[in-house]
C-alpha cells in the first residue's frame, strides 16, 4: 500500500485521511479497482465538452486514486498523493479545481506525468459528493496549458460530477436491495427446509383464482401428486367429512373478522389429526381478501395421547370414588372387629397398604391390565422372611384388570396376614404354595387359584368367622362369577380362588 506523503497541504491531507470521507467511499464502492463501464459516457460528454485528450471518473481511496471510466490513457489507477484530484476533493462547497498550467504551479510542477510524459498541463476537476462527502472527481487533462476557461464549461462538469454522485448512489441501492433479496431467499430457503424437516405443512390460498401453493409436507399429508397444481376443492375434499363444516366455519370467520383461523381436523385418505393455523395475507381496495396464508402440523400423536389421559382420568375419577367407598367399609368394619386403637391401626393401616399396592401396579401399567406375579410378590413379600424359600408358585402367565387385582390383592393380603400370625408363614420352615392355571369356561378364560399352607402349626377351624374372613369371602365381589373359599385343614389352611378374567 502506498503510504501518504507528509508533502500535501494539511487541509488536503485531512479530507484524504477523513474517516468519515472514507466511510462513505467504501460502502459505496467495495470494489473501487473494477472499472465500469456505465461510467464511460460521462467520460465522453466531459473530454468532447473541453476538447481534451483525456477525461476520468475517478475514487479517491487513502493511498491510491481508482479510475472507474477513463479515456484518453490505459492506466486504472494512480497515487493519490501525486494526483490532482485530492486536491479538488479539498475544494469548498462543490467548487472546480481549475489548473491553468501546472508547470507553473507549485503543487503539481514536479508531478511524475507532468514532468514526462504524457507532460500534463491543464486540469480541470470536480468533486462527486455522495451523502455529504467528497468520494472522488470528474476531471478533464490536455497537454496544452490553457489560459481561459468558458464558466459554461465548468457548470457542465459540476454537473457531470453531480450526475455520477446519482449514478453511484442509484448502484448502491441497487446492491442493496439485492443483498437484502437474496437474503431474504436464503431465509425462505431456509425456512422451507426447517418446515419440511419438522413436517410442518405450509400453503397460500389464492382465494381469487382457487388455488393452493404448498410445500413438500403439505402435499404428503393430503395425499396430493409431488407436483402440479393443487385446488382448493382437492384440499377441502381431503378433510374428513365430519370435520368439514368446522374447517369452513373457521375460514369464513378469519376472513369476515380479520382473525386467526386454528381448528383441528382429520384429513381422510389417512385418519391423522392435523392442526390447521392461518390468517388473510393480503385484501383489495375494498377490504375483499385476496389471499390465505397458513399452516398445518401433525396432531395425530399429540391427540391421541390427550384423549387416552382424559380416559385415564375418567377412569381414575371411577377408580377413586370406588376406592373410597372400599375405605369406608373397611374402617367400619375393622373398627367393628378391633376395640383397642393400636389393633385397629394396625389392621387398618395393612388393608390400606393392600390396596395402596395394587393401585401403584395398575397406575404404573395406566390401568391397564397388571401380570400376577407382581401382585403376588406386592402382596406377600412384607410378610415373609424368606420369599424364596417360603413362597412355592406354579402359575400360568396370567393377567389381571383393575377390578381383578383390586379384589384379589386384598384377599392375598388377608390370607398371608393370617398365615404370618396363625399359620405356615409363622414359622420358620412353614411355606405357602400356590397354585394359578387358566381354564375356559363358556368361551371366557377363568382362573383357578389354590393358596395351600404347609408346614406351619396345626390349623383347627374358628368357632367365629372374623372380619378377615368374611373379607377374604367378599373382596372378589364386584367380579362377577368369583367365589373364594376357605377351608381350615389341620394340615394348613387352604382357599380356592375362582376368578373371571
Amino acid at each position: 500500500m502506498d503510504e501518504v506523503s507528509s508533502s500535501l497541504p494539511g487541509n488536503v491531507e485531512d479530507q484524504l485521511l477523513s474517516q468519515e470521507r472514507l466511510s462513505v467511499l467504501h460502502s459505496m464502492v467495495p470494489l473501487m479497482s473494477l472499472a465500469d463501464p456505465d461510467f464511460d459516457s460521462i467520460v465522453d460528454m466531459a473530454a468532447d465538452m473541453f476538447g481534451v485528450p483525456v477525461s476520468l471518473v475517478t475514487l479517491v481511496d487513502r493511498s491510491r486514486q481508482w479510475f472507474q471510466a477513463a479515456r484518453g490513457t490505459d492506466e486504472r489507477s494512480a497515487p493519490s498523493t501525486d494526483s490532482f484530484c485530492v486536491h479538488t476533493l479539498a475544494q469548498s462547497d462543490d467548487a472546480v479545481l481549475v489548473v491553468p498550467d501546472a508547470m507553473l504551479d507549485v503543487r503539481f510542477a514536479n508531478q511524475p506525468r507532468v514532468i514526462a510524459a504524457p507532460f500534463l498541463r491543464f486540469y480541470a476537476g470536480a468533486s462527486i459528493i455522495v451523502d455529504g462527502q467528497p468520494i472522488g472527481t470528474v476531471c478533464v487533462f490536455d497537454v496544452k496549458p490553457r489560459t481561459d476557461v468558458e464558466p459554461g464549461l465548468i457548470r457542465q462538469l459540476t454537473r457531470l460530477a453531480q450526475l455520477a454522485a446519482s449514478l453511484f448512489k442509484l448502484k448502491d441501492e441497487a446492491r442493496q436491495r439485492t443483498m437484502a433479496a437474496a437474503a431474504i431467499s436464503k431465509n425462505e430457503q431456509r425456512h422451507a427446509m426447517a418446515l419440511d424437516a419438522a413436517n410442518v405443512g405450509s400453503w397460500t390460498w389464492d382465494i381469487k383464482t382457487g388455488t393452493v401453493a404448498g410445500n413438500t409436507a403439505m402435499r404428503r399429508m393430503f395425499k396430493l401428486p409431488d407436483s402440479g397444481e393443487i385446488r382448493g376443492r382437492d384440499v377441502f375434499f381431503g378433510i374428513h367429512p365430519d370435520d368439514r363444516a368446522a374447517v369452513l366455519d373457521g375460514f369464513k370467520s378469519a376472513i369476515a373478522t380479520g382473525g386467526d383461523y386454528d381448528t383441528v381436523f382429520r384429513v381422510q385418505p389417512t385418519g391423522r389429526w392435523i392442526l390447521g393455523r392461518g390468517r388473510v395475507h393480503d385484501r383489495d381496495g375494498d377490504g375483499k381478501a385476496l389471499s390465505f396464508l397458513g399452516i398445518n402440523i401433525d396432531v395425530t400423536e399429540a391427540h391421541e395421547a390427550s384423549e387416552h389421559t382424559r380416559l385415564l382420568l375418567r377412569e381414575l375419577n371411577h377408580r377413586v370414588k370406588n376406592t373410597l367407598a372400599m375405605l369406608q367399609s373397611l374402617a367400619r368394619q375393622t373398627l367393628r372387629q378391633t376395640r383397642d386403637p393400636k389393633e385397629f391401626m394396625k389392621a387398618f393401616a395393612g388393608r390400606l397398604q393392600a390396596i395402596s399396592e395394587a393401585h401403584g401396579l395398575l397406575s404404573d401399567n395406566e390401568w391397564g391390565v397388571i401380570h400376577l406375579k407382581n401382585l403376588l410378590y406386592k402382596q406377600l413379600a412384607p410378610h415373609v422372611g424368606n420369599y424364596e424359600g417360603q413362597i412355592e408358585i406354579h402359575k400360568d402367565e396370567v393377567t389381571l384388570g383393575p377390578d381383578q387385582a383390586l379384589g384379589l390383592g386384598l384377599v392375598l393380603h388377608e390370607l398371608a396376614t393370617n398365615a404370618e400370625k396363625y399359620g405356615a408363614l409363622s414359622v420358620a420352615d412353614g411355606k405357602v404354595v400356590i397354585t394359578a392355571r387358566t381354564v375356559e369356561e363358556e368361551g371366557r378364560p377363568v382362573l383357578n387359584m389354590t393358596w395351600t399352607e404347609v408346614g406351619g402349626p396345626e390349623v383347627q377351624e374358628p368357632t367365629h368367622r372374623g372380619f378377615g374372613s368374611i373379607l377374604i369371602e367378599r373382596s372378589l365381589d364386584k367380579v362377577l362369577g368369583s367365589r373364594v373359599t376357605v377351608e381350615y385343614l389341620p394340615a394348613g389352611l387352604t382357599a380356592l380362588i375362582r376368578l373371571p378374567l
